[in-house]
């Protein structure tokens, strides 16, 4: 007998739903470092839970150093191209379209106005285009502000060690001159102890 089809939807159950993100997230992973090494090929994958913790996975070590990779690639091809210039200068020029929302209701005005009926087939093809730049300047964007984000959680849990360390090596220091003597340690059975260590 076969497995019964699991159909997609949200899993109501809480405590089942983390169960399954959880063997999910790394069946996931694991896949991941298969084609990695399978194929001789870079890969990283994001996921952000329901509560938006961050867990990651990289063949080359940081995952940065894959996303910095995307962008300089994105880059080359983005100076190749005439439209993303163009699109920057669009944006530029409709800095106030502050939603997508209002990119289509702008979309609609154009398409659905008194004039539409004269728009040329040139027109709608500069319009396709000016649309098709506007979102691959969106996602350089977004792109740019993902590696950011990452950099910066890297940053802040890189702080934190270092912060623990540097506590963990004055409470051991404390200990060993004998100056905490309200830390558990400090007590006889303890100072034996420590006195082995020093």
């Amino acid at each position: 007998m076969g497995r019964k089809k699991v159909e997609l939807k949200r899993i109501e159950n809480k405590s089942s739903r983390q169960v399954t993100f959880s063997k999910r997230r790394n069946g996931l992973f694991k896949k991941a470092r298969e084609l990695s090494v399978l194929c001789d090929v870079q890969v990283a994958v994001l996921v952000f839970s329901s509560s938006g913790k961050l867990y990651e996975f990289s063949s080359v070590g940081s995952i940065t150093s894959i996303l910095k990779h995307y962008m300089s690639h994105f880059k080359k091809m983005a100076t190749s191209s005439k439209d993303v210039n163009h699109a920057k200068a669009y944006c530029d020029k409709h800095a106030n379209l502050k939603s997508l929302p209002e990119l289509q209701l702008m979309v609609e005005r154009i398409l659905e106005g008194p004039y539409a009926m004269e728009l040329a087939l040139s027109n709608l093809v500069e319009l396709e285009k000016q649309l098709q730049a506007t979102l691959t300047y969106v996602r350089a964007r977004k792109i740019q502000m993902m590696l950011e984000s990452v950099k910066s959680l890297h940053d802040q849990q890189e702080k934190m060690l270092k912060e623990e360390n540097q506590l963990l090596e004055k409470q051991i220091e404390a200990m060993k001159n004998g100056t905490d003597s309200d830390h558990p340690l400090c007590h006889p059975p303890q100072q034996t102890t420590l006195s082995l260590l020093k």
